[in-house]
């Protein structure tokens, strides 16, 4: 076989193994712009509204349960919101439920565990008092009218359960709190992300 047949085959072989490369790249690259667009629409679209739906007890049986008392109590979920999430997930969300049974004995602060549990709204103090202030400024926009006060959390009769509390610096960024009312039997669920 001569040489340039040889040279032409073979260069009809790479040919056909950079076509099949070309091919491949195109078809990721074709699929990453699709889902990189269908996420911009999506969060610029009408799928990433606020909503003031109502939600089930089973939605939120979480909420009782990260502070130990038990989602067996719930009784009705009394308002819920929940803001469009940015495309860097800030947010801001929030339940009001009604509960059974809530006394403020087994709301108490757990010194064996390493200091954790639920803090009295006038006793706060580090994290919490942190977690409490960060809440204060997302409190003051009208989007939870029905949520408490600043002034009705810091009082005796309010009880706050610091569930996480994110960090950038020595300035909160994002927080999960749960609020307890045992006067009122209500329970508050606050999750906001800056």
């Amino acid at each position: 076989m001569p040489d340039a047949l040889k040279r032409s085959l073979e260069m009809n072989r790479a040919w056909r193994i950079f076509k099949g490369f070309l091919l491949v790249w195109g078809a990721i690259s074709f699929v990453a712009v699709l889902v990189i667009g269908g996420t911009i629409l999506y969060q610029i679209g009408s799928g990433n509204r606020p909503t003031s739906k109502t939600v089930s007890k089973h939605d939120v049986r979480f909420v009782l349960n990260w502070c130990n008392l038990g989602d067996d109590r719930t009784e009705e979920v009394v308002h819920s919101y929940a803001s469009a999430r940015s495309f860097t997930g800030d947010h801001l969300g929030g339940h009001a439920m009604r509960v059974s049974h809530l006394d403020g004995s087994e709301l108490v602060f757990d010194e064996e565990r390493g200091g954790g549990g639920w803090y009295r709204g006038d006793a706060l103090t580090g994290t919490a008092e942190q977690a409490i202030d960060f809440a204060a400024s997302w409190l003051r926009l009208s989007e939870m009218p029905w949520f408490p006060t600043i002034d009705e959390i810091r009082s005796p009769n309010m009880y706050v359960y610091v569930w996480s509390i994110d960090m950038s610096g020595t300035r909160p960024n994002a927080a999960q709190i749960i609020f307890a009312s045992p006067n009122d039997k209500m329970i508050y669920y606050f999750d906001a992300k800056l």
